[in-house]
């Protein structure tokens, strides 16, 4: 069960992650400058909560999920989930990854050339194929910066909504929003507003994975 004060830190932790202040969120999605302030944090010496509304706000201004919100709880600092096993998982730029060799059909790490990073958390038996992929450039920014990993699995099949790393036909990999899957078409929903959203025959992708963490 979460805490006033969790909520509140999932809040901070938000604006950090978008690059704003506290004040600088609530002023983004449309609130009072000062709703997220540390003063507004209790009334009369009791702890308060913060609206449902406000946290709406927030998810439709950052493009979150409600799931994607939360799963910041279990996050250190660093971004990186808390408990469960530490292990390697294998690592590459994302950009590199576009490039014949690296993945077998079913979308699992093949070949060499990849690198390594330890990661806790990954113990579960769908997990035993996670990698991560570090981004470069900002065509996914706001919500993906350069320098940002983020830790995929091929196994774990991706739902309406889910952000996922998607790999063409012609190898060019990038990350998006799954909008709807059906027997014709993909939609996909581009992170960065300034790019065009896709839609995609099946027989044009290789495969699709849902993105399970961003440690930024």
């Amino acid at each position: 069960m979460y805490s006033h004060s969790d909520i509140w830190r999932l809040i901070d932790r938000v604006a950090a992650t978008f690059g704003y202040s506290p004040s600088g969120l609530a002023k983004k999605a449309g609130l009072d400058p000062t709703a997220f302030n540390k003063s507004k944090r209790s009334a009369d010496g009791k702890p308060r909560w913060p609206s449902t509304e406000s946290i709406a706000k927030i998810l439709a201004v950052t493009g979150m999920t409600m799931t994607e919100f939360f799963s910041l709880a279990d996050q250190d600092d660093d971004g990186v989930p808390r408990g469960g096993a530490d292990r390697a998982i294998p690592l590459i730029g994302l950009a590199q990854a576009g490039r014949n060799g690296f993945f077998d059909p079913d979308g699992h790490p093949a070949g060499s050339g990849w690198d390594q990073v330890r990661f806790p958390g990954m113990s579960g038996t769908e997990q035993k194929n996670a990698y991560a992929l570090e981004i470069s450039g900002d065509s996914m920014a706001p919500l993906y910066r350069e320098g940002d990993i983020i830790v995929v699995c091929p196994d774990t099949g991706p739902r309406r909504g889910d952000r996922v790393v998607v790999k063409t036909r012609k190898g060019e990999i990038m990350a998006k929003e799954l909008v709807r899957q059906t027997a014709s078409k993909i939609e996909l929903r581009s992170l960065n507003p300034a790019h065009d959203d896709l839609v995609l025959r099946p027989d044009d992708v290789a495969w699709i994975a849902r993105i399970l963490w961003i440690s930024q």
